[in-house]
């Protein structure tokens, strides 16, 4: 069922729109004009105060659960399961001014624009943010919309301790985000997730939108590899036990298997810690993390598998202790395909370019996807640079996927069943 026609010629306001982008990105602000909101930080409180302000001024009822998800709702005219909307306003230490935010000030811009043109629709509208998407400060990351779907005991998730080991419901209550409201109380019909597309797909091909209706399945891994401290000059090398050799085959590994399985397989280390960390001393210890994804869950098992195997074989041949720790697995996601169709044909009749694409990047939505159709729309990120100040998506394409948002929400808000 399409929106009635007397909506059909609405749009959202760009310059609103990047205003409150702007007014965001100066909460954390770091150098190249990107953020660092760590979750549960001072400046995440800062940030989730400014947004549940701009709620309320747009007559908003606000409701805040256990784990710190935020929920703006806008009413219906009927008392119908809402459509919901958003993303997370948490950033990595490097973060940019779109990632995440973009899909929960992109809600609100939808609000604001039906509000302004005085546009009812008969199911809620919910704009939400969902706590620690980022997973940056506690793993796993979209810990707040796991917890929400009931993927993780909420015992479990306020237990969590941080890299800089704080408590996790101890940093809820500090900031005053340890909310009261039920979980999965507004438990949606839909959900639909703007977000940049934080790849180079869209603007290599110079493309507007991206309908997006799968996502990579994510494996991480801490691995802590103990050897044995030595003199760097009076070890020889064939009786070395070299952490730090075996975390530099473990990066070289996995490089080369992505390679070998070709595909959508991509692998990543991300940190290494090394111990004790000297220029003249062998490593004693080595703690890293890897970070496999794969659209195909069977493929992604056998990365897994080749990765294990060679550990086992590296540990041996090296004399040293490998342990791993699995820090987040999620399965691939195929996205729900009339939600899919939906936002490709609000896009033909909104005149923007647009392609189906998949998601390498972690979202919510693939939690929401658990409990209600689901889909994401994508807008380009210049040359795919996200995770850095760099990240920059032109103003016209933001406004595009707001105004696809819109009428997206319009539609389904607009159903019965």
């Amino acid at each position: 069922m399409s929106a009635p026609a007397a909506t059909q010629a609405l749009r959202i306001d760009q310059a609103r729109l990047i205003e409150r982008l702007d007014q965001l990105a100066q909460i954390g602000p770091i150098d190249g004009g990107g953020s660092c909101r760590l979750a549960l930080t001072d400046d995440d409180r800062r940030g989730r105060d400014l947004v549940v302000s701009w709620m309320r001024e747009l007559g908003m009822a606000v409701h805040i659960d256990a784990i710190g998800n935020v929920f703006g709702v806008r009413a219906g005219t009927r008392e119908l399961p809402p459509v919901m909307t958003g993303s997370h306003i948490d950033t990595v230490r490097t973060g940019g001014r779109y990632d995440g935010n973009l899909g929960v000030i992109g809600g609100l811009e939808v609000v604001q624009t039906l509000n302004d043109a005085g546009i009812e629709t008969e199911r809620p509208i919910v704009v939400a943010f969902f706590t620690d998407e980022e997973g940056a400060r506690f793993a796993p990351d979209m810990l707040g919309s796991l917890v929400y779907v009931g993927g993780m005991a909420l015992d479990e998730a306020l237990d969590v301790r941080g890299i800089d080991g704080a408590r996790l419901g101890d940093e809820l209550e500090r900031i005053g985000y340890a909310g009261s409201a039920p979980m999965t109380t507004l438990k949606p019909a839909a959900f639909v997730e703007l977000h940049i597309e934080q790849g180079p797909v869209l603007d290599a091909e110079g493309l507007t939108i991206g309908a997006v209706e799968d996502l990579q399945g994510i494996s991480w891994q801490e691995l802590t590899i103990t050897g044995q401290s030595n003199h760097a000059g009076t070890t020889p090398m064939r009786l070395r036990h070299d952490a730090a050799y075996a975390a530099a085959a473990v990066a070289n590994f996995v490089r080369q298997l992505t390679r070998e399985m070709g595909g959508s397989q991509v692998a990543t280390v991300g940190k290494i810690d090394l111990h004790p960390n000297l220029i003249n001393v062998i490593a004693a210890r080595a703690r890293l993390t890897v970070d496999l994804r794969n659209t195909d869950e069977t493929l992604l098992q056998q990365a897994e598998q080749r990765l294990g195997d060679f550990l086992q074989q590296l540990a041996k041949d090296e004399g040293v202790t490998i342990e791993s720790r699995q820090l987040a697995r999620f399965e691939p996601v195929i996205f729900d395909a009339g939600v899919v169709q939906r936002i490709e044909a609000v896009t033909s009749r909104l005149g923007y370019s647009q392609r189906r694409i998949t998601s390498g990047a972690g979202h919510d939505a693939q939690m929401l996807a658990r409990i209600c159709p689901t889909a994401m729309i994508f807008v380009p990120s210049i040359k795919g640079i996200s995770h850095n100040p760099a990240e920059h998506t032109e103003p016209a394409d933001l406004a595009a996927g707001g105004n696809v948002l819109l009428h997206t929400l319009l539609e389904l808000a607009s159903q019965e069943t």
